[in-house]
């Protein structure tokens, strides 16, 4: 990928090293989710996956008060679909963060609500701003949030997930740290990006995304399932040269050189 993709309108991207960011750019709508910006995140995922020079997705918002409000009531057309259509667009990109082998990380900003919270939580890490806030508060206008329980079920205890459901009301950056929502939280959450990224990107490229793979893959397993797709798979990881060299790295005493192959 270049440096720098071309820009729209909605969604920017930009390669800062090794890592693709993507920062949903709907400022005065407080960065609420649009055909554009799903489209835009959508494609950007497609691309990154397909390039092994790629190695960690940041999302984000556009400035400081809101990483993704949700959908975009003020547009009067955020819950109509082709209802002949069997799958929807929002849906179709938590599937594709689900397949995902190169790490997504949510930076969120600022407050994240109602879809904000689904792509926080399709993402593999989050680390938040201290002033952000978190919440569903769909029962406000009649509406629950559906599918975004699909990313957020596994992340936080059911009776939790309850409350935030029911009652629409938020929690803070605090109590999602406390709930294990997010990884860390700072008052720069820069240096929280910067601080994940840093002991990510010397790790083996070839483990994380074969890893990343095995961990989705597992997710809806029976363990009896689980553990024989996990014992085929330890020996493709030790067929990596990745592996070879790590090992090789550790035994002479010296970083080691990945391929990412």
């Amino acid at each position: 990928m270049t440096d720098t993709a071309p820009a729209t309108t909605e969604l920017r991207e930009e390669m800062r090293g090794s890592v693709l960011w993507l920062t949903i750019d709907r400022e005065e709508r407080r960065n609420a989710i649009s055909p554009g910006v799903l489209a835009g995140l959508s494609a950007a995922l497609a691309r990154a996956n397909s390039d092994t020079a790629v190695r960690a997705v940041v999302i984000t918002g556009a400035g400081t008060k809101a990483f993704c409000a949700g959908a975009d009531l003020q547009s009067g057309s955020a819950f109509k679909f082709d209802y002949s259509q069997p799958y929807q667009g929002f849906a179709n990109l938590f599937r594709q963060a689900k397949q995902s082998t190169v790490p997504l990380i949510a930076r969120v900003n600022g407050a994240c609500m109602a879809g904000g919270m689904g792509i926080m939580g399709m993402c593999d890490m989050a680390v938040a701003s201290s002033q952000a806030v978190f919440g569903l508060p769909e029962v406000k206008v009649g509406l629950f949030p559906a599918q975004v329980l699909s990313v957020l079920g596994g992340l936080l205890p059911r009776r939790v997930l309850s409350e935030m459901c029911i009652t629409g009301e938020p929690i803070t950056a605090a109590q999602a740290l406390e709930h294990g929502l997010v990884n860390r939280v700072s008052d720069n959450v820069d240096e929280s990006v910067d601080w994940l990224l840093g002991r990510m990107l010397d790790k083996s490229p070839a483990a994380i995304r074969r890893g990343l793979y095995t961990m989705k893959k597992i997710e809806a397993m029976a363990f009896e399932e689980s553990m024989a797709f996990t014992e085929s798979q330890i020996a493709l990881f030790a067929l990596t040269e990745d592996a070879t060299e790590g090992q090789l790295a550790f035994r002479e005493k010296r970083k080691p050189q990945w391929s990412g192959r």
